[in-house]
């Protein structure tokens, strides 16, 4: 008989060959592949909603601090200070301030008058003037003006400047200075003695390098010769002793040389940056601060930014010691004239000046 065929179901079943591919089970995708397939609405959706937390992020970045500084700019204490009279000089080149320390004690509790060393005595007297001029190009100069200088007031014959104060507060200050000077002052600003040492302690002192020892117990002050960080206390009785040879004239160098360090440690990364530094600061600025009207916190800000790096410091030119009605004052000569006619043209303080002693 013919042998039967065999169907294929019937064939032995071949073995793979060794080098055969084996065939390899699908894999799942990955996450990243599953995420690209999303639905393209979705993926728009989550880059939208990326960018408005983004969005959001940059305006709280931008309006806070608009915000706090337009909210402390409000705090500030303002005066009428720069009210306009007859003969009021024109604008002049350049921005001038005027500074004034006072020795107001408002605000103290007897402990503080015990611990700051200021007295009982009541009303306020300039104890400091200070014009920082800052010409159109140049460096920014600190220039002192003695409070024996012999000048006239307004309405008050010739007296020693500090007496302006006292007679018509910072409108007739101002007015005798521009007087004086012939300079337009652009600013004002005051502080009196409750709030200095607030502000040295909130930067967390002042490092200062002393030559001799100083002791006065009027001022609350012994300090050791060398450099050291002053606090509030000490600061204050720094600036405010007279126990010098030639008093004023040393004290008036004192306080320039101490405005300028504590603006270069109130600009300072270690303040600006540190925000238990920098509040507290911030908030005895506008807490103890008097300014004219038209001042406002960004304008501050750039005084102590003009004044962080080496200012030029004068003590205005004068003609010496004179006996007149007050006592022993210093007098206004042709030195005192020239060198406000320099401020006058908007001009940088020629080195002749700064080379000069200091009355």
């Amino acid at each position: 008989m013919p042998a039967q065929s065999r169907s294929a179901s019937d064939a032995p079943p071949r073995r793979p060959r060794p080098d055969a591919p084996r065939p390899v089970a699908p894999k799942e995708p990955d996450r990243r592949k599953r995420a690209l397939r999303r639905p393209r609405g979705t993926r728009r959706l989550t880059r939208r909603r990326v960018g408005t937390i983004l969005l959001v992020l940059l305006l709280v970045l931008v309006i806070t601090p608009v915000a706090l500084m337009f909210y402390y700019d409000s705090k500030l204490h303002r005066v009428d200070a720069l009210a306009p009279y007859a003969g009021k000089p024109a604008s002049t080149p350049g921005t001038t301030w005027l500074i004034v320390g006072t020795d107001a004690r408002s605000g103290l509790t007897e402990e503080q008058r015990k611990q700051l060393s200021t007295g009982d005595d009541s009303g306020a007297r300039t104890d400091t003037m200070m014009l920082i001029y800052k010409p159109p190009s140049g460096k920014a100069t600190i220039i002192s003006i003695p409070r024996d200088l012999y000048v006239p007031i307004p309405g008050q014959g010739s007296h020693k400047i500090n007496a302006a104060f006292n007679f018509g507060g910072p409108t007739l200050l101002i007015q005798t200075v521009e007087g004086l000077s012939g300079v337009h002052i652009d600013h004002y600003a005051e502080i009196g003695f409750g709030g200095f040492d607030t502000l040295v302690d909130a930067v967390g002192g002042v490092h200062m390098c002393i030559d001799t020892p100083l002791r006065d117990p009027k001022a609350g002050l012994n300090l050791k010769a060398g450099c050291q960080t002053l606090n509030g206390t000490q600061a204050l009785g720094f600036v405010r002793t007279r126990a010098f040879a030639d008093a004023d004239l040393v004290r008036v160098q004192n306080q320039r040389k101490f405005l300028a360090a504590l603006m270069a440690k109130a600009t300072s990364p270690s303040v600006l940056l540190n925000p238990f530094r920098l509040f507290p600061l911030v908030n005895g600025t506008v807490d103890t601060l008097t300014v004219d009207n038209g001042t406002h916190v960004w304008d501050l800000a750039q005084l102590a930014w003009w004044l962080r790096s080496s200012p030029q410091t004068i003590t205005t030119p004068n003609g010496g010691p004179v006996d007149t009605d007050d006592g022993s004052s210093l007098a206004v000569d042709d030195t005192t004239t020239q060198f406000f006619d320099t401020l006058r043209r908007g001009r940088q303080i020629p080195q002749e000046y700064l080379n000069q002693p200091a009355g």
